[in-house]
């Protein structure tokens, strides 16, 4: 059930590096709930778990442990991309659900979207999440200068449009949280996070549309149409990089100790199991 409402105020993530997948997260709660190191730690956590069941089968089968502890994170890149089970795990805290919408349970949803209360996108290395707030759709792509907003009956043919480009689709289920404290703190705000009203959002969109459509023109003459191949984004992805930083060390420095840390906490059940076997040849 969608019951967000902040007093009216749309939060939205503009991109940040490779984050896309924390302002995915942070855009479906419709607040600054997670940071770059708290993803970080959720994969590494099932890092850890991935590679103790890897172990435990290696006794069965019969492999080395080692086999398994020179695995890379499934769940992370050093880059910053996470995977499906990271952001699965994150909205689990607050009781949400995250469900492919191809799946049998998920035929509702493929009927009549418009039910439903969010929806996560993704392809290749993009995450984004297209969101109910208040009764009215947005797209929160962090590519976006701000909230696009979507009809009602555009929601479905977007989402069409989506799924035939490819893009693999999830549905948020669940308790939604209801209220986010507005706060300029440290702990509840981020330097890429920004609360819009609606009619602050569609002006952004509409000065940006505008921007490009000018930039494109003056750079491109024989080509009018560059904006109307594009009425879904603001702006490309290349644009989005070439106007924001895009190696972020902090963020590389704390997955890469994240993932050591997992790494580390496999030697040793490695360890543990070689010495098991050791034991159980000299009985």
């Amino acid at each position: 059930m969608e019951r967000t409402s902040n007093g009216g105020m749309l939060y939205h993530e503009v991109q940040e590096s490779n984050l896309c997948a924390v302002h995915c997260v942070n855009t479906v709660l419709q607040g600054p709930f997670f940071s770059e190191f708290d993803l970080a730690a959720v994969a590494a956590d099932l890092d850890g778990k991935e590679r103790q069941v890897m172990l435990e089968g290696a006794a069965v089968g019969g492999f080395a442990p080692g086999d398994f502890l020179a695995e890379e994170s499934h769940n992370v890149s050093l880059g910053g991309d996470f995977s499906i089970q990271v952001l699965q795990k994150a909205l689990e805290v607050w009781d949400l659900q995250v469900i492919p919408l191809n799946c049998p349970d998920a035929e509702p949803a493929q009927i009549d979207p418009e039910l439903e209360s969010a929806f996560i996108c993704h392809l290749h290395d993009h995450w984004f999440c297209i969101r109910k707030v208040n009764g009215e759709w947005y797209n929160f792509d962090s590519l976006l200068a701000a909230p696009q907003h979507l009809s009602k009956f555009y929601l479905s043919a977007f989402l069409d449009s989506l799924k035939g480009s490819g893009w693999s689709i999830f549905i948020v289920k669940g308790n939604f949280p209801q209220e986010c404290p507005m706060s300029s703190s440290s702990e509840a705000s981020n330097s890429f996070g920004q609360w819009l009203s609606p009619e602050d959002a569609e002006r952004i969109i509409k000065s940006t549309s505008s921007s490009v459509r000018g930039s494109s023109a003056r750079n491109n003459r024989s080509n009018d149409n560059v904006d109307q191949q594009r009425p879904n984004q603001a702006l490309s992805r290349e644009e989005v990089q070439a106007f924001s930083e895009m190696e972020d060390d902090d963020l590389k420095a704390a997955i890469a100790a994240s993932l050591l840390d997992a790494s580390a906490a496999g030697a040793n059940l490695g360890d543990m199991g070689t010495s098991q076997k050791e034991t159980e040849k000299e009985k």
